[in-house]
């Protein structure tokens, strides 16, 4: 999960989620009350459910390391096969952009002919 979150593509996109989510609650006090109860809600459940998993966490947690260093490899591979992942969501928008824009110039070029 860490190294899934560490992609520059997922961590600029939660970064944009953080930052619409925060400018949402902030200018809208209705939805921050909503926003915040639901918070301390899933903060609870994540404690009480934590309490009884560790224990299951600990009998399991061999296999759960073979299976993250299987994970590891998988994402490495992914990785090079799709460097896509390795950019911020913000140059991959840009990129696109410009690809459309140098696109559509084409086809205008092509049609004035």
């Amino acid at each position: 999960v860490k190294e899934v979150a560490n992609l520059s593509l997922v961590s600029s996109a939660c970064d944009v989620v953080s930052a619409a989510y925060a400018s949402t609650k902030e200018s809208h006090p209705y939805v921050r009350s909503v926003c915040d109860a639901a918070e301390k809600g899933v903060q609870s459940v994540t404690e009480a459910t934590a309490s009884c998993v560790q224990p299951v966490l600990a009998t399991l947690e061999p296999h759960v390391a073979a299976a993250g260093e299987y994970a590891s490899k998988g994402l490495e591979k992914l990785g090079e096969k799709l460097p896509l992942l390795q950019k911020p969501v913000e140059q991959i928008l840009s990129d696109t952009k410009e690809l459309l824009s140098s696109r559509v110039a084409d086809v205008r070029d092509k049609v004035l002919e």
